[in-house]
């Protein structure tokens, strides 16, 4: 798969508000598949392992199987890479474009 391929991965499951939040879930730490289940209570066990597929495909979380247990580990390298692709370059015009808006208004130019 090419990184765009990839990347295309990343912004695909991340549009979904339920993988968002089955993420935000691993954020501190592992979680079981029982546990991401529990905190999606109105998703059945079934809906909630698509979702996880969606983001193991995108490589956004690592699987390890203890015995009969699945630990799901947050991976946020694809969401580093996306950033370092996508937001920090704009990121940097926004805080160029706020430190000249600050010089010109100390200096006394700001227009309206």
């Amino acid at each position: 798969m090419s990184n765009e391929d990839d990347l295309d991965a990343v912004f695909k499951a991340l549009a979904n508000p339920i993988r968002r939040r089955l993420l935000d879930a691993m954020k501190d730490g592992p979680r079981t598949t029982g546990q991401l289940c529990e905190a999606e209570p109105l998703l059945d066990r079934c809906t909630v392992m698509q979702h996880l597929k969606t983001l193991e495909t995108a490589d956004l979380i690592l699987i390890r199987r203890e015995g009969r247990e699945r630990w799901n580990h947050l991976n946020a390298l694809p969401i580093k890479a996306m950033h370092d692709r996508w937001l920090a370059p704009y990121a940097r015009g926004a805080v160029a474009m706020l430190a000249d808006l600050k010089t010109r208004v100390e200096a006394g130019e700001a227009k309206d």
